[in-house]
């Protein structure tokens, strides 16, 4: 159960209604034919029968009002990009936010306040639970009246063979996520004015170290509140190690972490190949622990997102995407293969509610989810580990970050104001110019600056790669080595 709401009480249950007067003895019912519809009233109990006792748990209840299940999503701000910018350094600086056709930050579920939330929730389950068990012990009254001598039709698994329980085999849906849930946590962040929100994150060492996206911690950054709670209810204080708003991939560790820590094995996302199965884990607005599947969609989608604040930075990704079904509050968990190793870290949606900037809709699935490359993301998490801070590969030259079909152009001036090609970058090096349109790196064509930036940021500081380009008309190609910026300023 999603510990986000703790402290909410869960309303007592309605209380009995009046028991109605007696009725006559009803005439036997005909058989419902085939195709009767399968509401049919429920035959009454036969006269005389006792009437149920105050407070018994097999009494009718009333209905739910009309409108009360499913209860209304709580109206939080959706996340989603930033409009279009002038400009941005390719690794080198920040512009404004691109506009990637709303694709949202995959945002943790906000935490309710108290005395609303998912208490709702748990009521209108509470109030169907009481519906369901009144009307079933009602017709399981009537039937055993009816059918004292025919003995039991309940058919029951046989259990002279001394099975005791179902065994799954290796491989299987359920034999994964049986083993991989242990090393899953649900990670709630606190700001310290109390706003915050429910993520998830997996075990990626013995020591304690959590990885998770950046924005599900970016509450609880500058004395915030950090908790990680395991699927057996243990729950753990923590403390963010490092995070990275460009990659959006966080660290945190736990306070005082237990001895028998299971990391999640790592996969290879580059041998990903489109159709392969997943499994995502994580806590969907706030259901804690949850598993779906779905395929591998397609890979190196150009992802840019973010959180639509006039000061927040967009995190740029080549990205998997899957039609698992994520939700806000799957951010930062653990996206697996059909073995259980961890291919990437659950991201960013697309959502048909995702209003854009300013929406109060709560977006969720359509079948459109992004995660982080894995071999990306354990770069990222090393890096957090050993200095507390990310490097960012990059190429020392201003893209545009406009939406573009036709490549990255290297704007006239950089960030500031600053030289749009640095001095002595790579960029410089390899004869790029302010006006050039970049169209491909390596073999990955590139449409956009928002592309370049993702591609770049697949690879380390040191990494060679080949850029085409376009200059007045003509075409060229050359190798540059990539260089290094240390930290998200």
């Amino acid at each position: 159960m999603s510990t986000e709401n703790e402290g909410n009480p869960v309303p007592p249950a309605p209380s009995t209604p009046p028991v109605p007067p007696a009725t006559p003895a009803a005439s036997p019912q005909p058989a419902a034919s085939e195709g009767d519809a399968p509401t049919a009233p429920i035959p009454p109990a036969p006269q005389g029968a006792p009437a149920p006792a105050a407070g018994d748990p097999y009494a009718a209840a009333p209905p739910a009002p009309e409108g009360a299940w499913p209860p209304p999503p709580p109206a939080t701000p959706s996340y989603a990009d930033a409009g279009a910018g002038a400009g941005a350094a390719a690794g080198g600086g920040w512009g404004s936010p691109y506009d990637q056709q709303h694709h949202p930050y995959q945002q943790p579920q906000p935490a309710a306040k108290k005395g609303s939330g998912r208490g709702g929730l748990i009521a209108a389950v509470l109030v169907a639970a009481l519906v369901a068990g009144g009307a079933g012990g009602g017709l399981g009254y009537t039937l055993a009246k009816n059918n004292d001598d025919s003995g039991s039709t309940t058919v029951s698994a046989s259990t002279d063979s001394g099975v005791t329980q179902v065994k799954r085999a290796a491989g299987t849906i359920a034999a994964v996520a049986n083993k991989a849930l242990p090393s899953t946590v649900t990670i709630e962040a606190e700001s310290t004015s109390g706003d915050g929100g429910t993520g998830t994150g997996f075990v990626f060492d013995t020591q304690g170290h959590i990885v998770t996206n950046n924005h599900v911690v970016a509450d609880a950054l500058d004395g915030g509140k950090l908790t990680a709670t395991f699927p057996n209810g243990k729950k753990y204080d923590a403390e963010v190690v490092g995070h990275a708003q460009g990659y959006d991939v966080a660290v945190i560790k736990l306070k005082n972490p237990p001895s028998d820590l299971k990391p999640l094995a790592l996969g290879d996302s580059d041998k990903v190949a489109v159709g392969d199965e997943t499994i995502a884990i994580g806590a969907p607005f706030g259901l804690s622990n949850t598993v779906t599947t779905g395929i591998i969609s397609a890979k190196n989608r150009p992802v840019a997102s973010s959180d639509g604040s006039a000061s927040s930075k967009a995190s740029y990704m080549s990205a998997l995407q899957t039609d698992a079904s994520i939700n806000p509050g799957n951010s930062g968990g653990p996206l697996l293969d059909a073995t259980g190793a961890v291919i990437g870290i659950n991201s960013a949606i697309q959502s048909a509610s995702s209003g854009g900037l300013g929406s109060t809709g709560q977006s969720g699935s359509i079948g459109l989810g992004f995660a982080i490359p894995i071999n990306q993301a354990k770069y990222v998490a090393q890096q957090l580990i050993k200095t507390g801070k990310p490097v960012y590969a990059k190429i020392g030259a201003s893209v545009s970050l406009e939406d573009s079909s036709n490549g990255a152009q290297i704007t006239d001036s950089g960030s500031g104001g600053s030289a749009a090609v640095e001095s002595g970058g790579p960029a410089d090096k390899a004869g790029l110019k302010p006006g050039d349109v970049i169209t491909k790196l390596d073999d990955s064509v590139i449409d956009s600056g928002p592309t370049l930036i993702g591609e770049i940021w697949t690879h380390q500081p040191g990494d060679k790669v080949e850029i085409t380009y376009k200059r007045g008309g003509s075409e060229h190609t050359v190798t540059l080595t990539l260089g290094s910026r240390v930290g998200d300023n």
